[in-house]
């Protein structure tokens, strides 16, 4: 991995130039003092979409952008597209609209494989075609918060069969969800996912839960399901399916009083080869566990091999979650090595004191992961490894 690490060095400079996840569960909030932190430092929606065409312009060619959607408030949703390989990796980032060192750490990814003619650059844009989504949900990026900007009554406008069903589970409309969602409620996209990309909402399937597959009912989630199956057009199979997460500030790598820089996982539904997992049994041919667990392997030695301190807290994210209602869940039936990043604090908890390492620190891995994946020593990966990993415990050790 020490190219991955080269990579990964080289680019924390150009992103000097950029300017400035909870999957499941309850996230800490931290004290009251920790949600006070300006976003400033944090690229907006407007700046992103400045510098995404910015990316493009300078590339001569190597990168190509692409609005794919629309959120319900009517912003761009973008694609943007660098290399040309038949190895597709497929990278969204902020669908918690309180979680952005993805996004930067995929604008910087994108600036460097656009305008890059190093060794490692080239045959990552020979090898692979890296498709990537950053802040695919603009509304809650915008509102500095977990759940999109969409009521209910929109829902049931936009799909009149669901009139007199309960709301969705995951539809957040109180105080206690966070202080503007009584006004402005929305959902969390990623419970809205199906292993059925073909799935059209039925009133029965609702209020559903956190156990059962989402309905693509909002417009973020149907976007990221569209160029998903696009790209199963385009190249038979997405081979790799990133999401790009935060999780609450204080969780500590298991055994120890070590505070989890970044938690990773390639497990978000149970094994449809397996007792638990029969109710995914339609999967099991394309399900490949095997290769999620190699991919998440690529990164924990990238970041390992950094050497300091921060970039060795790292751990495996709750191995014990059945989400089918996650894009990582929904993906990883349907054939993709899946990987999840869940970096450290959201911006209510870190503030930008942290921005730096954390941006490094999903570079780091996401590099690692590129190059093993380019190189194909991705192969030479024992599987079995992956769960030498220590877990993320949420209690320091004794």
């Amino acid at each position: 991995m020490k190219k991955a690490c080269s990579i990964a060095g080289a680019l924390l400079l150009t992103a000097s130039l950029v300017s400035p996840g909870f999957a499941a569960g309850n996230t800490s909030p931290g004290t009251p003092e920790q949600q006070n932190y300006s976003i400033s430092g944090f690229l907006s929606y407007d700046q992103l979409v400045k510098q995404l065409k910015k990316i493009e312009n300078n590339s001569n060619g190597q990168v190509s952008l692409e609005v794919v959607g629309k959120s319900n408030r009517d912003r761009d949703i973008f694609k943007a597209t660098v290399g040309s390989g038949k190895k597709v990796v497929f990278i969204t980032s902020q669908i918690h609209g309180n979680e952005p060192t993805g996004t930067e750490a995929l604008v910087s990814i994108l600036q460097y494989l656009g305008s890059s003619n190093s060794p490692e650059a080239k045959q990552i844009r020979k090898e692979i075609t890296l498709v990537a989504m950053p802040m695919m949900n603009p509304d809650a990026a915008y509102l500095d918060r977990r759940g999109n900007d969409m009521t209910w009554d929109e829902i049931v406008d936009a799909f009149p069969q669901l009139a007199g069903a309960k709301p969705a589970w995951n539809y957040y409309t109180t105080p206690r969800q966070g202080d503007d969602y009584a006004a402005t409620p929305g959902f969390d996209v990623n419970r809205d996912y199906n292993p059925d990309l073909n799935y059209s909402p039925q009133a029965s399937d609702f209020p559903g839960s956190s156990s059962k597959p989402g309905w693509f009912i909002t417009p973020e989630a149907q976007t990221v399901r569209d160029v998903y199956q696009s790209l199963q057009d385009d190249f038979g199979q997405v081979d790799v399916y990133i999401d790009l997460h935060h999780q609450g500030p204080f969780y500590y790598v298991d055994g120890t009083n070590d505070v989890v820089t970044l938690s990773l996982s390639g497990r978000f539904v149970a094994d449809p080869n397996s007792s638990a997992g029969e109710k995914y049994e339609e999967y099991k041919d394309k399900y490949n566990y095997d290769f999620s667990r190699q991919l998440n392997l690529a990164a924990y030695h990238a970041l390992r091999s950094m050497g300091s301190s921060p970039f060795n807290n790292i751990s495996l994210y709750d191995q014990k979650i059945d989400l089918p209602g996650t894009a990582l869940g929904a993906f990883a039936l349907n054939g993709s090595g899946t990987v999840l990043f869940e970096v450290r604090g959201q911006t209510q908890s870190m503030g930008q004191k942290k921005k730096g390492q954390l941006v490094k620190a999903v570079e780091t891995g996401l590099y690692g992961i590129l190059d093993a994946v380019a190189t194909g020593s991705i192969d030479e990966l024992d599987p079995e490894e992956y769960d030498d990993i220590p877990i993320t415990s949420y209690e320091p050790g004794i």
